[in-house]
């Protein structure tokens, strides 16, 4: 029977130009073999599964290569090569810090160091999960990390840098490893899949790839789980099935039931989801991510944003025209607050449920303002229409204004403006008149003059006058009966 080997050490790359997603850290390191600009010591730090072992690897392979081409890859055909492949190389030294994490240990390696090689160029070490190693083990490394033989490299690789203490990493070159990214991961599972000969569908591997948050390793490793579990075939269904996670129909079906306001559709599909096994916090993530997903499709400028498969992408992209992205924000914000108070919670599905019938209320609420908010739109252009129709008076009739017709056109502008009379009277506008030969003129009017309570009641009107047109611009939620009686208010005031 042949020994299984798993795809995450089948596949693990020999060469810099197979190492995946992280093209900024390969390059660097084949510039450096190439110009003979090689670093003592280098610090890997990133998320797991990464390939910072792997990378660590192929560099100490790379610089003991007695045949590279010319892109300093190993050639794989030289002794130096081929005893590395085999697991026979004394060049390469490996120490696991997270089990040799002790001063003692540290001393070990420090005395292997003394030791040239005896064949090659370079000794390298490799210390995995540094950051275990205890402050004495780090203070007992620092001398030979800061001036080590001329055949000794260091790679040190970590995937917690802020536990490093700061000595260490000022005597490192420190390379950052990313994530990788999803359409990268799925291109990867396509060429394993099909080199292994098992049929595939390629949702399902964008799923495996989502899961795996960046990690080919951990991808891999849900690969070979699912296979097992479905045999030559992988299937959206046997991932669901297999990781246990929740279909992306349940978030498309809830949001069309918040869209027609069925609270029996929402709080039955929460049912049907709670009695799968999930909890009510892993639903509203989901739900929260899924709601993302359709804010982003709201702008062609962020559609790159978008991670899912090209089925899921068009579903998305029909879900979010039917929904307002003043919907999305506020339903974004409830989702947010339910998560946040869910632990303190002392009945779980309650706190759930009241939240997600938030969410109808929500769009019910959109629904019934824009009506109102046309309605608006529509008397503030008539509006502007009859003012700019009404007629002005000739400047002879202007003349002729009598004392109380200029009082009462003073009151009834302070009526319009604040809706109440006013108790002041503004004092008598006298017009003066001389007596010569001829016939009588008419001198210019006098300036009125106001008592204090009169500029400060007009004062008063101007502020309340600039607050409603402050007001009218704003999102003013009114019934179908005021805004009836405002209207007939305005059509009163015109006339």
């Amino acid at each position: 029977m042949e020994k299984y080997v798993v795809s995450a050490r089948k596949y693990r790359p020999d060469l810099f130009e197979k190492v995946l997603g992280q093209d900024h850290v390969t390059q660097t390191l084949k510039n450096s073999i190439l110009q003979n600009k090689l670093a003592h010591a280098f610090l890997f730090c990133g998320p797991r599964g990464v390939g910072k072992t792997t990378c660590a690897r192929i560099l100490a392979k790379a610089i003991n290569c007695e045949a590279p081409d010319e892109h300093c890859e190993p050639c794989g055909k030289c002794s130096s090569c081929t005893s590395f492949q085999n697991g026979g190389s004394l060049n390469i030294y490996e120490l696991d810090a997270a089990s040799n994490n002790h001063v003692d240990d540290i001393r070990r390696l420090i005395e292997q160091v003394r030791y040239a090689p005896q064949s090659g160029k370079y000794k390298t070490y490799i210390i995995d999960e540094v950051h275990m190693l205890s402050q004495s083990a780090f203070n007992a490394f620092l001398k030979t990390l800061e001036e080590p033989p001329s055949y000794a490299i260091f790679i040190l690789a970590t995937t917690e840098k802020h536990k490093i203490i700061p000595t260490i990493l000022s005597r490192c070159q420190i390379f950052d490893f990313y994530r990788i990214e999803v359409s990268k991961i799925v291109e990867q599972l396509c060429m394993i899949a099909d080199t292994e000969k098992v049929k595939y569908n390629k949702e399902a591997l964008h799923l495996i790839a989502q899961k795996s948050d960046g990690g080919l390793r951990d991808a891999l490793s849900v690969f070979d789980r699912v296979l097992s579990f479905s045999g030559k075939e992988i299937t959206y269904e046997s991932v669901i099935e297999n990781l246990n996670i929740l279909d992306y129909d349940y978030y498309f079906r809830f949001l069309e039931a918040v869209m027609i306001q069925d609270h029996a559709i929402v709080l039955s599909l929460l049912d049907e989801i709670l009695s799968k096994g999930f909890e009510g916090d892993e639903f509203i993530h989901g739900l929260s991510d899924h709601i993302r997903q359709l804010l982003i499709c709201k702008h062609p400028n962020t559609l790159h944003l978008l991670d899912a498969s090209e089925n899921l992408k068009e579903r998305y992209q029909q879900q979010s025209d039917l929904l307002s992205t003043s919907f999305l924000i506020s339903a974004l914000d409830i989702l947010n607050q339910c998560d946040i108070n869910y632990r303190q919670a002392h009945n779980h599905r309650l706190h759930v449920e009241i939240n997600l019938l938030k969410l109808c209320f929500v769009q019910s609420k959109i629904e019934n303002k824009a009506p109102i908010q046309e309605s608006l739109t529509e008397v503030k252009k008539k509006s502007q229409q009859a003012v700019s129709v009404e007629p002005k008076p000739d400047s002879s009739e202007k003349e002729n204004i009598s004392e109380d017709s200029a009082l009462n056109l003073v009151k009834e502008t302070n009526e319009i403006a604040t809706g109440d009379k006013i108790e002041d009277t503004v004092t008598d506008v006298k017009v003066e008149t001389t007596k010569v030969d001829g016939p009588p003129k008419k001198t210019a009017p006098s300036v009125p003059s106001f008592k204090l309570s009169e500029i400060v009641a007009v004062d008063k009107i101007e502020e309340e006058e600039e607050e409603a047109e402050c007001l009218v611009d704003e999102d003013v939620v009114i019934d179908q009966e005021e805004l009836t009686q405002a209207w007939i208010a305005f059509i009163a005031e015109l006339e």
